[in-house]
């Protein structure tokens, strides 16, 4: 399983990027838009760091807004993929931007449906989102398990990308339903590494080392 960032911010992604954690980053127009800068200069400064998949979101809705928006990302690194909420000028946009060699990524996925439809239009992701589900009546895990299960039995290409993780319980349980991939914030990442035994151990070690 691969482990994304979730963030726009380019002094998280350093840091984590130093740990070796990171194989991928996510972005969407509301993390840009904290960052208080062009949109095309962050994406451009995040490329010098991450030598993989980095998700970047038009914000337009008509296809040849997103078409337009989607070409200027894709112009900045080989290793853009454009992120397309599942409507219809969405999947219009998505068909174009395949046939022209633009790795492309439907997100905003709430249903098996929508995976099973972003999947037969040939896009390279599908992003579901965990905890929003949660919010409602839905268990979010549940649709990562469906959709993982559908696509194996029909040997889908389309890797499955778990998104709006907040916790590390979130984390496991997609792990343990054979996501592909899992995009995290920085916050959740942090999660996962700290153990307050682990925490312990170490002092003990030290104070144990001290005494002698």
């Amino acid at each position: 399983m691969k482990i994304f960032l979730d963030s726009a911010n380019i002094s998280e992604i350093k840091e984590m990027k130093e740990l070796n954690l990171v194989d991928g980053i996510t972005t969407n127009p509301t993390l840009l838009a904290k960052e208080g800068k062009d949109s095309i200069k962050i994406i451009r400064e995040i490329s010098k760091i991450i030598d993989g998949p980095i998700h970047v979101e038009p914000v337009s809705t008509s296809v040849n807004d997103i078409i337009k928006e989607s070409e200027e990302f894709s112009k900045i690194s080989k290793n853009i993929v454009i992120k397309i909420p599942f409507i219809k000028e969405g999947i219009k946009a998505v068909k174009i931007l395949s046939e022209r060699g633009i790795k492309t990524n439907f997100t905003l996925i709430f249903s098996a449906n929508q995976a099973i439809l972003s999947a037969k239009i040939g896009s390279n992701y599908v992003t579901p989102f965990v905890g929003r589900l949660d919010d409602g009546t839905q268990y979010g895990t549940n649709l990562i398990k469906e959709i993982v299960k559908i696509y194996k039995n029909y040997s889908f290409k389309t890797e499955v990308l778990a998104a709006s993780i907040r916790t590390p319980l979130h984390v496991l349980e997609v792990a343990l339903s054979g996501v592909d991939i899992v995009t995290v914030p920085k916050s959740v990442l942090e999660l996962m590494i700290k153990h307050p035994l682990t925490d312990l151990g170490v002092k003990k070690f030290i104070d144990d080392w001290k005494k002698k």
